[in-house]
């Protein structure tokens, strides 16, 4: 018998996940475990594992539907099942084909969705470059492209479900045919690859200038929750000017020997997360959360670390931070890091922050004002890295103009519950602690 693939319950208060990407085709043979189609929810994106080893024998949920737990969204059966199975026709006979030589350009209907999928069949498939194959491999955008740019469908191997062929296949196609020699008739057609021969699909291109595309499941969430919380929070930020240089020559000196010893890269994150952590825990205000008419003071400070992701924004959070030594941040921030990277990340991953750091210097901003990430009072922003002239003060009290590695800190807060006067504190505390760093780094 076949074995169900099933919508998973990716925690106890999720109750529907979207499909965004099969990972295999029908007749494709996987094994147990082997990632085989990635899902969002309200809480993460995540690639799921194959129950069983065999072949993908059907796929009853299509990408971009969204369904509830324990729905059986496809089957895997063993090689001689799925032989005899994808050996029968899963869709009506095709219509006899007309033997049109150059045809005119005619216009485009949408097909009926048992069309759009089709399954191989044990028949003939139908000749290289007809009307009724090349309406069942392409949707009415690839077509148009095609004709564009002169292109016969016949040459391009489809990497969509049952070989469709996707707006990728058609744009990497005509990307490849710009930089290599005109292909000959006899010669442009290459064999379609089989399942285990199949590259993988290239990187989707930006839109259309024009083009009308759906939000992924991830920018819906992040759009309301972005909202909700500007509704929400007395939003407030406060900006502080930190001379980095020691932590800048501290880490230049260290980061070798630490990642020789260690097995993990040092970076500059968990010199911010030690900071915030000190100031946190002498203003506990900044790690509590409003309930009600009520304030929650946390027993625990659970750092949410923004991560920017090529589909979106997500913030993991690193639980029990303020128990950490520093190699302990390092480790935690760089394992949830490619966690949510490689979609790796459970849903108690990403719950239960009281206070969050994001880090748009990364890409070279001086500076951010960042909204602050739900139920939290606090955010940090980090900004970028970068040599500035500063008056630096001897010991004797002498001002003289040095070339110092500058980075800016913003706090936004919710001043509904946190005075400008605490968070002010706070941030000279942050500052302070990273200008006169003293602490092990391991």
């Amino acid at each position: 018998m076949p074995t169900d693939i099933i919508m998973p319950q990716m925690g106890e208060s999720i109750v529907e996940g979207t499909i965004t990407k099969w990972l295999k085709k029908p007749g494709d043979k996987i094994q147990r475990d082997e990632p085989l189609f990635e899902i969002s929810t309200d809480k993460v994106d995540a690639e799921i594992p194959a129950p069983a080893s065999g072949v993908l024998q059907e796929i009853k949920v299509s990408e971009g539907t969204t369904v509830g737990v324990n729905t059986i969204v496809g089957t895997i059966a063993a090689d001689g099942e799925a032989a005899a199975t994808l050996a029968k026709p899963a869709t009506p006979a095709a219509a006899p084909e007309k033997p049109a030589p150059a045809r005119p350009e005619r216009k485009e209907a949408k097909l009926p969705a048992a069309a759009a999928t089709p399954a191989p069949t044990a028949g003939a498939p139908p000749a290289a470059g007809s009307p009724d194959e090349e309406e069942a491999r392409s949707s009415p955008l690839v077509r148009k492209i095609a004709r564009e740019h002169g292109v016969n469908l016949s040459q391009v191997s489809g990497t969509g479900l049952g070989g469709r062929i996707t707006k990728q296949d058609i744009l990497s196609f005509i990307e490849g045919q710009s930089s290599a020699p005109a292909a000959t008739p006899s010669t442009a057609a290459p064999a379609p690859s089989t399942p285990a021969s199949r590259p993988a699909a290239p990187p989707a291109p930006a839109p259309y200038p024009g083009d009308l595309v759906p939000m992924t499941n991830m920018r819906k969430i992040i759009a309301q929750r972005m909202i909700e919380s500007r509704r929400t929070s007395a939003h407030v930020h406060c900006m502080y000017e930190v001379d980095f240089t020691r932590i800048v020559r501290l880490r230049a000196q260290h980061k070798d020997g630490f990642e020789q010893r260690h097995g993990v890269r040092l970076t500059f994150m968990p010199f911010f997360v030690r900071a915030a952590i000190i100031a946190v825990q002498q203003w506990p205000i900044i790690n509590a959360t409003i309930e009600g008419d009520s304030i929650r003071y946390h027993r625990n400070i659970n750092v949410g670390i923004a991560v920017a992701l090529d589909w979106g924004l997500i913030v993991p959070v690193l639980k029990n931070a303020g128990d950490l030594n520093f190699l302990g941040l390092q480790r935690g921030i760089t394992d949830l890091g490619e966690r949510a990277r490689s979609k790796k990340l459970k849903p108690e991953d990403v719950e239960g922050s009281t206070f969050t750091v994001t880090n748009p210097g990364q890409f070279g901003a001086v500076f951010g004002l960042p909204i602050i990430n739900q139920p939290n009072s606090a955010i940090m922003g980090v900004g970028g890295i970068t040599k500035q002239p500063l008056v630096v003060t001897d010991k004797e009290g002498n001002d003289s103009i040095a070339i110092r590695s500058v980075v800016h800190l913003t706090l936004g807060y919710d001043h509904r519950l946190i005075d400008g006067a605490v968070a002010d504190q706070s941030m000279a505390l942050v500052k302070k602690t990273l200008e006169n760093w003293n602490e092990e780094i391991g």
